[in-house]
């Protein structure tokens, strides 16, 4: 797939393109990491000039560009590759103002991101295909969400795949352009440390957590007709679990890696009417306190009573060689105590403890991998106490870490999108979500919530700024584990 000579930005003055799109792009063009020549054409329904879009694409860049990255004559430079038409996705017609600027890019070598609503995706697929914009070298990069369910993803995908051949079709997920999530293929596939105790063997449990600080944050249409568990589990905990669950793809490369993810996901026991009590926890925040400020309940926020879960708690297991009986935690809310983002591994004990007579006790070995706030690996080890042990040896659990930031100071961190970006404009679909992939996700969640209404289960309150439900707590405890926190 070659280089794309211009990027067509949809929802250009939305609220992830002035936070992330902008600025990647910027970063991009500042390390000179894209051809000078890609024009960037910005589209939404807003209406600007092309001088009065680059002043807005200048002051987003300007507010959440880091000071020490922002450069005054860089970003004049860059938004010279701006121009931008007004668009109503919903109007027909409207798309032939947008192929004339376009072609005014030179170029159809073109790649698409497309960051609009769900129920437009079909008519923005329309147009373009109208306007001549889907030729053999054209790419499209799809933001979530992709539906609601199995059955209305299958019809975005349906629509896109009428045009769009899946080749050419990239569905981002931002968790897979994080580097802390590619380092964990390398940690596991590039280092023989790991791989041979990587099984129901060696590893105990696993536990993946996703917490948000925030509450509705101005997202209330989209986020009360989701949930936490459309929201957040169906995408960035199943990508997360399939990454180290996997087995070891023969190549890195797109097939290979997206190939193994899929037999995660189809491998997972579905949690269903008859097990869903005992494998799920839904909570739904009430007024509390996050970082020692008072915040208001969901409802409230909302302005109205719902049944919307904010917070999901999971028992799943993978059903093959490999996982057999490990169990995997999974865990997101909104209005927690911190914000992070944990994949936690708890070893196996050690078969045999030759201190327990010396009156020491071992504590089995975990693996955090942190991908938010900050990315950082910890193996945690049990060493020795110094001392002359008259009273009995005694043993301490004590952190390997590896602060990425520290270890690659000469290296500037990016942010997730400056990848994605990149790979999207040279055609790379490794980091890309692939339609099987999206499907099975969705079949496994569907049964979930088909279980819960079954049941009847409503989320259970839980204070903002503690870690949800006590009965995500009991979820964890009754097999012996306890969450990381």
């Amino acid at each position: 797939m070659t280089t794309a000579k211009a990027l067509l930005l949809f929802g250009a003055t939305g609220d992830l393109a002035q936070r992330m799109l902008l600025p990647s792009l910027y970063g991009l063009h500042a390390d000179k990491l894209v051809d000078p020549s890609l024009r960037v054409v910005a589209t939404a329904r807003s209406d600007f000039t092309d001088d009065a879009y680059r002043g807005f694409a200048a002051e987003a860049i300007e507010k959440h560009v880091a000071a020490d990255r922002f450069k005054a004559d860089e970003v004049g430079t860059f938004v010279e590759r701006l121009s931008y038409v007004s668009l109503d996705a919903s109007a027909a017609g409207s798309f032939s103002a947008l192929q004339a600027k376009v072609a005014g890019a030179g170029s159809d070598d073109l790649a698409i991101f497309l960051s609009t609503a769900p129920q437009l995706f079909e008519q923005t697929i329309t147009g373009l295909a109208q306007a001549g914009l889907v030729g053999e070298a054209v790419r499209i990069g799809l933001e979530k969400p992709l539906g609601t369910d199995l059955a209305s993803s299958r019809a975005i995908n349906d629509a896109v795949a009428s045009v769009f051949p899946e080749g050419r079709t990239f569905r981002i997920d931002h968790y897979l352009g994080k580097e802390t999530v590619q380092n964990l293929l390398a940690l596991r596939f590039g280092n023989s440390l790991f791989e041979p105790l990587w099984n129901s063997a060696g590893i105990d449990h696993v536990q993946i957590t996703v917490s948000e600080t925030v509450g509705l944050e101005g997202r209330a249409g989209y986020y009360d007709g989701s949930g936490a568990l459309r929201d957040m589990v169906q995408n960035h905990l199943l990508q997360l679990l399939s990454l180290v669950a996997m087995e070891p793809p023969a190549q890195f490369n797109a097939a290979e890696v997206r190939d193994e993810k899929v037999k995660v996901l189809r491998s997972l026991r579905p949690i269903d009417r008859s097990t869903v009590a005992a494998n799920s926890v839904t909570g739904q925040y009430g007024s509390g306190a996050v970082s020692g400020a008072p915040v208001a309940g969901y409802a409230d926020e909302l302005g109205r009573p719902s049944t919307t879960e904010t917070f999901v708690a999971l028992k799943a297991y993978v059903d093959n060689w490999r996982w057999k009986g490990v169990p995997f935690y999974l865990r997101t809310g909104k209005r927690m105590p911190q914000r992070d983002t944990e994949i936690y591994i708890q070893f196996k004990d050690v078969p045999y403890s030759i201190f327990a007579s010396r009156g020491a006790t071992a504590k089995p070995n975990k693996l955090i991998i942190g991908l938010q706030p900050e990315e950082t690996i910890s193996l945690m080890m049990m060493a020795k106490t110094p001392g002359l042990d008259r009273e009995g040896i005694r043993l301490r659990e004590v952190p390997l870490d590896l602060g990425l930031a520290n270890a690659f100071a000469d290296r500037r961190r990016r942010i997730a999108y400056e990848r994605l970006l990149l790979d999207l404009i040279e055609g790379d679909p490794t980091l890309f979500v692939r339609r099987d992939e999206v499907e099975a996700q969705w079949e496994w969640i569907d049964a979930i919530r088909d279980g819960w209404a079954s049941i009847g289960m409503t989320p259970r309150p839980y204070a903002a700024g503690t870690w949800g439900p006590s009965a995500a707590i009991a979820l964890t405890e009754r097999d012996g584990v306890t969450w990381y926190e």
